[in-house]
């Protein structure tokens, strides 16, 4: 990877998604996960201080190393044996198989290049009675605003690290293996290509 993708573009993730507006999902979402916990795409960590008691140990997977050495700078207790930080792709999760009881994510699922190899992965390393805890953005049921996501996604990928504005979340998930327990969609404040999302929870099948 360049310049952009190593230094620049880790520091616009971090403060794009340290909107206030995110913080509302982040409470709902996060707060539910308990047992062993694998997040996927955690970055600089801003999930962190959502995770309740009930969650331990919590691994988080991501791509790019200097998010994961932000997130050990901004939330000490990645130095506790309660946190590990592990720099990975989540289509080719390093866990074994049944060993998770909730895999979360949150504005991850737009960015990873084989979501479809990514969410079997989820699948197989969550156990039977696990949880997949979700907020994401994707393709609005609106046609036209359908149209925008689709033109402005190839320029979009370029800019944002691969993050696509117009994936179907919820077929996504049922096309990998999920059942679908929950889900919650609606325009978040902001412009609506951007702004479709997708909260909920779902189980291996």
């Amino acid at each position: 990877m360049g310049f952009y993708e190593n230094r620049i573009l880790p520091c616009l993730v971090h403060l794009s998604m340290r909107q206030e507006t995110f913080s509302a999902y982040r409470r709902r979402v996060v707060a539910s996960a308990q047992g062993r916990v694998l997040e996927i795409g955690i970055g600089s960590g801003l999930n962190l201080p959502f995770y309740a008691d009930a969650a331990s140990p919590i691994l988080g997977l991501d791509p790019s190393a200097k998010l994961l050495t932000m997130a050990r700078a901004d939330h000490p207790r990645t130095a506790t044996r309660s946190i590990v930080l592990i720099e990975g792709s989540a289509e080719t999760i390093p866990l074994e198989d049944k060993s998770i009881d909730t895999v979360v994510t949150t504005w991850t699922l737009c960015t990873i290049p084989d979501v479809i190899a990514a969410l079997q992965e989820m699948r197989r390393v969550l156990k039977p009675s696990g949880d997949l805890l979700f907020v994401e953005h994707g393709r609005s049921p609106d046609e036209r605003v359908r149209r925008w996501q689709d033109r402005l996604t190839p320029v979009w990928k370029r800019l944002g690290g691969g993050c696509h504005l117009n994936r179907p979340i919820r077929e996504l998930l049922e096309q990998s293996g999920f059942r679908i327990e929950r889900i919650e969609t609606g325009y978040m404040k902001g412009p609506k290509p951007m702004t479709f999302m997708y909260e909920g929870s779902a189980r291996p099948m």
